[in-house]
């Protein structure tokens, strides 16, 4: 089988979501357009690596797969020869010339879709996140994931109106900004894998936010997201060290954070707040704001930090947001108050290994070091990250050399 060139494999990454929406709109059968986008991604994969990329290559991806579709609709010919006639005419290709990125996400983010469902679609068909992917973010089952996408799919199908006007629509863009959050949160600490994180996604997410607040410049949160996305990406040049290892907030060189982005992160900030904090985004760039500001672990405002948490998990309750608050409640109140927080979401939080190095950290905190180095164990055990596993194990074996001595 050819393996696909790194460059051939991120120029198909990025176009996929624009030729799923080109025929989406053009043809109205979300299924049918996903199954052809495939077939010509594979198509591309193959013949692109021996015969070079085409003068078009969107173009090439949207002629091909219109071709799939069109076999498809003949096979069908008997029951839906409307169809048929529609998708077999040709289309010219360089009638086509914007990015429908943005657009697949108000698609997918369609009103006559739950909230959950509208989100997972889009994460899966236009975000490029696994299923698996999907499941860790939100906590649940991968199977519970797949059957929430395959229900959103069909109805998203049986839609009469796909392409309403989603940006004037606060719902759909309240979905569209939560999709973007997963999509940069995966980029920036991968659920899985030998990698700490994945740059294309969390650069893609950044992408579509400005593109988004290119459209609605007057939204707050918005705003919001992008700064947060780019406080928080100003550190990743300081969170791994030489050989791929996780280096936490309080142990980084804070002298290789990106201050122009930061720079940035924080005018953007503070271009919301005549509107007030009110927004969960908002709420998250102000504490990573706090965070971006200090210059030194000891200079960070750990109360004015917990009472931001405080305020967003008054307005977005989540078991996440708590466990965030547990260890700002520990550097405010000391390690045993941030186990009581941590301990209140124990149960929604059974299945991420979060919960285990929260404690593990604040256990070493308290010097309860038998305590800290079981839960920094039982992290290493949940978690898929390769990165995040070497750095649990470490802490552990660290911790049980010190008693040793």
């Amino acid at each position: 089988m050819t393996e696909t060139l790194p460059h051939v494999e991120d120029l198909l990454r990025e176009l996929a979501p624009q030729v799923l929406g080109v025929l989406v709109r053009r043809f109205g059968d979300f299924d049918l357009a996903e199954d052809a986008v495939q077939d010509a991604l594979l198509a591309a994969s193959t013949q692109w690596n021996h015969e070079g990329l085409p003068d078009n290559p969107r173009g090439w991806l949207i002629q091909v797969a219109q071709r799939r579709m069109a076999d498809a609709v003949r096979a069908e010919v008997a029951r839906r020869r409307r169809e048929t006639t529609v998708f077999v005419r040709d289309v010219p290709v360089e009638a086509v010339g914007r990015d429908d990125t943005l657009d697949m996400y108000f698609l997918c983010c369609h009103p006559d879709l739950p909230p959950a469902g509208a989100v997972a679609l889009t994460l899966r068909a236009v975000g490029g996140l696994s299923t698996a992917e999907i499941a860790a973010a939100f906590l649940v089952p991968e199977s519970t994931m797949g059957q929430r996408i395959s229900r959103a799919k069909k109805r998203l199908a049986e839609s009469d109106r796909p392409f309403a006007d989603g940006a004037h629509d606060s719902t759909r863009v309240s979905a569209v900004l939560q999709v973007l959050y997963v999509i940069f949160t995966e980029g920036h600490t991968s659920t899985a894998g030998a990698g700490l994180r994945r740059g294309d996604l969390s650069a893609e997410a950044i992408r579509l936010t400005r593109a988004l607040r290119a459209l609605l410049p007057e939204n707050a949160e918005v705003t919001g997201l992008l700064a947060l996305m780019l406080l928080t990406d100003a550190r990743r040049a300081a969170r791994s060290g030489p050989h791929g290892e996780l280096v936490p907030l309080t142990e980084q060189d804070r002298s290789r954070w990106d201050r122009p982005q930061i720079t940035e992160g924080l005018r953007l900030l503070t271009a919301t707040l005549s509107a007030g904090l009110t927004g969960q985004y908002q709420l998250q760039a102000a504490i990573a704001g706090l965070h971006a500001e200090a210059r030194r672990p000891e200079d960070t405002d750990w109360q004015r930090i917990l009472v931001l948490y405080t305020m967003l998990e008054r307005l977005t309750p989540n078991p996440m947001i708590t466990l965030n608050r547990a260890v700002a409640t520990a550097m405010v109140h000391g390690p045993a108050a941030g186990l009581a927080v941590a301990d209140s979401v124990a149960e929604p939080l059974s299945r991420s290994h979060r919960l285990a190095a929260v404690r593990g950290h604040l256990h070493e905190m308290a010097g309860e070091q038998a305590d800290a180095v079981r839960e920094y164990q039982r992290a290493a055990r949940q978690t898929a990250s390769v990165p995040e596993r070497d750095y649990l194990l470490l802490r552990a074996a660290g911790l049980r050399a010190g008693d040793a001595l």
